[in-house]
């Protein structure tokens, strides 16, 4: 077992670029370790945030309108119809604003 061992250190002597090899697959493998923390808490903080605010049991829109997306603030609910208009709500559900944006 001992002259198995003491071959391969004298390899590892005659052949410079096994040491360099040794070095890149160590590093390699603390980057993918790292990588893997990194992957983990990032997972961890985001699957730990709030859920989303309290949302009023009705959101009237005017007639024939089509929301197409939703935003949340501190205070207020923002809805983007499919014909551009962007209505502000308070928390309660009571139209607060409302604008159409030009194309």
């Amino acid at each position: 077992m001992a002259g198995d061992d003491t071959d391969w250190k004298e390899a590892a002597k005659a052949v410079p670029e096994l040491r360099f090899l040794k070095a890149l697959v160590t590093g390699l493998s603390l980057v993918m370790g790292l990588g893997m923390v990194a992957v983990v808490a990032m997972l961890w903080l985001r699957l730990n945030q709030p859920p989303l605010p309290d949302l009023p049991e009705t959101i009237a829109l005017p007639q024939g309108a089509e929301a197409r997306a939703v935003t949340f603030s501190a205070d207020r609910i923002v809805v983007l119809t499919a014909d551009d208009a962007v209505l502000v709500y308070d928390r309660a559900g009571g139209l607060v604003g409302q604008v159409v944006l030009q194309p």
